[in-house]
Parts: C-alpha cells; structure tokens; sequence
C-alpha cells in the first residue's frame, strides 16, 4: 500500500468522524430527532472504518498479529454498529414516530450493554498496533510512532464513554487522526518477500 494511501486511511475517518460529531444534537428531542436519525444512518459508514488505523500499522508484520487486529476491529465494527442502529437510528426514528416515552431509555439501556465489547476491542487494537509501531521503527524516526501512541491510545480511551458528542468526542476523533496519521507515517514500509522463482532442470 503506497503511503499517501495509507496516511488517508488512519486520517480521514476519524476527521470525518469530527466533523460529524460538531453537529451531533446533545439531547434527543421530538425536534432534533430526524437529524439524530439520519446522523446515525451515516455513521453507520464512517465508524467501522476507524479500525483502518490499527491495521494500517501493522498491516505486513506477521499473519498472526495482523489476524489478531483484524478480528479485533471487526468485533469493534458489529458491536459499534449496534450502538449506531439501536440508540442511533432506532431511538431517533421511535422519537419521530411515537414521541419521547420509556422506548427510548430501553434502546439506549441495550445498546450502551452491546457497545462496550466493541469499545474495548478498539482499545485494544490500538493497544496493540501502537506498541508494534515503537518496536518496529528504528533510530530518531520512532519518535513519531511514540507520539502517535500515546495520541492514539488516549483517543481510544476517550472513546469508550465519548461518542463524538461536542466538545469532547469531537477531541477525541481529532486526537485519533493525529495519532494513527503519526504512527503510520513513522513506521518503515513493511518488506514483503517474493517467492523464490523456480530454477530450470538441468537438460
């Protein structure tokens, strides 16, 4: 993956994901009800993809760690999913329809439950992706991977009670972006291995 490419993909969801937060309503009413809807039906594109950033990282550095980030941000996609359809798209549409009532306090209460393995698998993953960058970058240029860690890490850690609600869910997109754009601009090009070409039989 050339690495504009990959710069593109550790930043622009999460900045994406800002700019959506800067018009996130803060309470859901009868009137902000059809924007909190429609919000969450957009953002049902925008967050899986904040788990590009982890496997940006560690993207060529071994089967085994790129299945464990891959897995990691697909249990983080499903269940931040059903966060987005259930408190998102459900809470908005039932406001809508029916008007304020105990529907909504349900559909939060399951999908704040169903949220936190997917948080967690996030935090996790980027964990993960973040110590990968520091062991694999050499020399002066792992400051970079150091910086972006700790950025990373702590957005990550926002992440798991800050939505992207203005102000501080908003922060918190930026503050990822800045750090898997500081990782994935550190860390060295992985060096993929072409197989050996088979030599002619001998005549």
């Amino acid at each position: 993956m050339p690495r504009p490419v990959a710069l593109a993909a550790a930043a622009i969801p999460p900045l994406l994901l800002a700019a959506l937060g800067l018009s996130h309503p803060t309470v859901l009413t009868p009137e902000s009800a059809p924007w909190w809807r429609d919000l969450h039906v957009i953002g049902l594109l925008l967050f899986p993809l904040l788990a590009l950033g982890p496997w940006v990282v560690v993207r060529g550095r071994g089967l085994l760690l790129e299945g464990v980030v891959v897995v990691l941000g697909l249990v983080y996609a499903c269940f931040y999913t059903a966060l987005d359809v259930l408190a998102g798209i459900g809470g908005g549409h039932e406001t809508m329809a029916l008007g304020p009532g105990p529907w909504v306090s349900a559909l939060f209460g399951i999908a704040d439950q169903l949220v936190v393995p997917g948080v967690y698998a996030y935090l996790a993953a980027t964990v993960i992706g973040g110590v990968t960058a520091i062991v694999v970058t050499p020399g002066p240029r792992r400051v970079l991977p150091v910086v972006g860690t700790v950025l990373a890490v702590g957005g990550a850690y926002s992440f798991l009670t800050s939505h992207i609600y203005y102000p501080v869910g908003v922060l918190t997109m930026v503050v990822l972006a800045v750090g898997w754009t500081a990782m994935a601009a550190g860390v060295p090009r992985p060096v993929r291995t072409s197989p050996r070409r088979r030599q002619p039989a001998p005549t």
